[in-house]
């Protein structure tokens, strides 16, 4: 499954299979809090693209690239562009542009900010992929130019 020639040594291959998850799972965290305190959407994205990122750096961008594809993150990026996107026009009903068309809830409850959540997932897909993206991008032009 894991080819030893590939990426770097045993240790730090080891330590980024415990800690690539614990990384993922703050992102998601920040993503997810970002409207109670500080985070969101922008950096809750840079903390999970540096958990891919550093899936490439410890096991070579092959190994990545199985878990996940430039089609697949191409794919979540532009999922993320056009909800943040949907989520202006659907406000845009309500008479303005990224309206609040949901229910406010009481202070400092998780449900409490109407669509803020939905626009800080919906811009933590696109720069997670995006920075993901750009990462692959210019590490497969640098080999390039290299050789």
């Amino acid at each position: 499954m894991r080819d030893p020639d590939k990426g770097m040594t045993l240790i730090v291959k080891e330590v980024t299979r415990l800690t690539v998850g614990l990384i993922l799972v703050f992102g998601i965290y920040v993503v997810l809090h970002g409207h109670i305190t500080p985070g969101g959407g922008f950096t809750g994205g840079v903390i999970i693209a540096l958990s891919f990122i550093h899936l490439v750096l410890a096991y070579g961008g092959e190994y990545a690239e199985r878990k996940i594809d430039r089609k697949k993150a191409s794919f979540f990026e532009s999922i993320g562009a056009l909800t943040f996107l949907a989520l202006g026009l659907l406000g845009l009903m309500g008479g303005y542009f990224f309206y609040n068309f949901l229910g406010r809830g009481e202070p400092f409850a998780l449900p409490s900010a109407g669509i803020i959540p939905l626009c800080n997932i919906a811009i933590a897909l696109k720069v997670s992929f995006g920075l993901f993206l750009i990462f692959m991008i210019l590490t497969i032009f640098h080999l390039k130019v290299r050789k």
